[in-house]
């Protein structure tokens, strides 16, 4: 049905504020974003001055979890190969997408290596064709340094992103937390942050020889986030993201061993968590994304070495990168290029900007709309979040997919 929104403020991309525009729709397309009056033929959507801005891609979670993302103001997601079974056949990959779906896009992510195990590369050009639009080494890190750059040179050779996880298992076996202050107190087997740094060099270098896209998950220590600045500035083909997580919580978040604060990477120190905002603020951080884990009771209320990793992220998603916007670190434009452009550049969708012939997925949101996060009353399958209680602000009161409403 033809549709425009109308008295929005809308997030028109490179404009340095939202744009008191029109955006219509038709054929689940964006056909026009402009201040003239709508067509006759168009059905109006008043948006009561409320703001107008892409529907968030989530890029990389651990299950697909409609109430929650719908509530979050995600109209896609790209799911990690960390499944039962694993996603390293062109078949799990059909199983799993749900592109062209009314409610929600689901985009499996291709396994690097057959049954994440990383000996073996896994059937990448049969999992393209099956519809995967990149392929994820999982929460492992591939050891192997020649079937990285094998995969690398793979993957270049298809044109898909690689989206690693960069942690040094030869450091990190074993460990549930940050070696520190905090893990020496509770007396947790620790890993130092180094780990990462040594994880991240070792790619960076393979890209350089490969020259393929690789996405640094989720960069979360000065270290890592200088290796980035540098391989950057160098101009090789590299992005990398962060989850709200560790932009706001250090470990002292797993003081009174919290296990809702167990996470993969491990929360960092306070100066890494400074580093963090400040790669957000110069725009080395690429992508924000929720790092959606959901995990129940048999998985979190153990003692914190014997808890899983994880922690569920998708409805608090929003509400905590506003955060970002209040504190001056980035302007609304720049959030949703964090949020929406960027993850659907690297997925290669034509979403994720309000512009013409763009996906019609949007999201009507009240920045300062105020509530708290509760555990009990979340609609993820777990509420496993480590912000419980936490006040915060901002509601998305309005979700539509190809411009139809949810």
């Amino acid at each position: 049905m033809k549709k425009t929104f109308i008295n929005a403020q809308v997030l028109v991309p490179e404009a340095k504020a939202p744009q008191s525009v029109n955006v219509s729709v038709d054929h689940d397309r964006i056909v026009e974003v402009s201040e003239d009056k709508p067509s006759a033929d168009h059905e109006t959507v008043d948006c009561a001055g409320s703001l107008l801005a892409p529907g968030i891609i989530d890029l990389g979670v651990f299950a697909i979890d409609k109430p929650a993302f719908h509530y979050g103001g995600i109209t896609r997601a790209a799911l990690m190969p960390d499944q039962a079974p694993v996603l390293d056949l062109p078949a799990m990959i059909k199983h799993n997408a749900s592109e062209g779906k009314p409610d929600l896009w689901s985009h499996p992510l291709a396994a690097a290596t057959k049954g994440l195990k990383g000996v073996e590369l896994a059937e990448i050009g049969l999992m393209k064709q099956a519809g995967a639009r990149a392929v994820a080494t999982g929460r492992s890190w591939i050891a192997d340094s020649g079937i990285m750059l094998k995969l690398l040179h793979y993957c270049r050779s298809l044109d898909m992103p690689v989206i690693v996880h960069s942690e040094d298992s030869g450091l990190t076996a074993g460990a549930v937390a940050t070696a520190g202050e905090t893990a020496t107190r509770l007396g947790l087997s620790s890993a130092p942050a180094s780990a990462e740094a040594l994880s991240i060099s070792r790619d960076i270098g393979l890209v350089r020889e490969s020259g393929a896209h690789v996405h640094f998950r989720q960069v979360t220590t000065a270290q890592g986030l200088n290796l980035i600045r540098a391989a950057k500035s160098e101009g090789l083909p590299i992005t990398c993201g962060i989850t709200p997580a560790h932009l706001f919580l250090s470990d002292i978040a797993i003081s009174e061993f919290r296990t809702f604060a167990k996470l993969s990477p491990p929360l960092r120190s306070e100066e890494d968590r400074q580093a963090c905002l400040e790669a957000v603020k110069d725009g080395t951080i690429d992508v924000i994304s929720s790092g959606h884990d959901p995990r129940g009771p048999e998985d979190k209320r153990l003692p914190f070495a014997e808890a899983e990793f994880g922690m569920a992220g998708a409805e608090t998603l929003l509400a905590l990168s506003l955060n970002l916007v209040r504190e001056g670190l980035v302007d609304m434009p720049r959030l949703f290029e964090l949020l929406s452009a960027t993850p659907a550049q690297i997925l290669g969708v034509e979403a994720g900007k309000i512009t013409q012939g763009y996906e019609a997925d949007l999201i009507l949101i009240d920045p300062e709309a105020p509530w708290q996060v509760d555990t009990r009353k979340m609609a993820a399958a777990a509420g496993n979040t480590p912000f419980d209680k936490l006040p915060v602000q901002g509601r998305v009161r309005g979700i539509y997919k190809g411009g139809k409403a949810l």
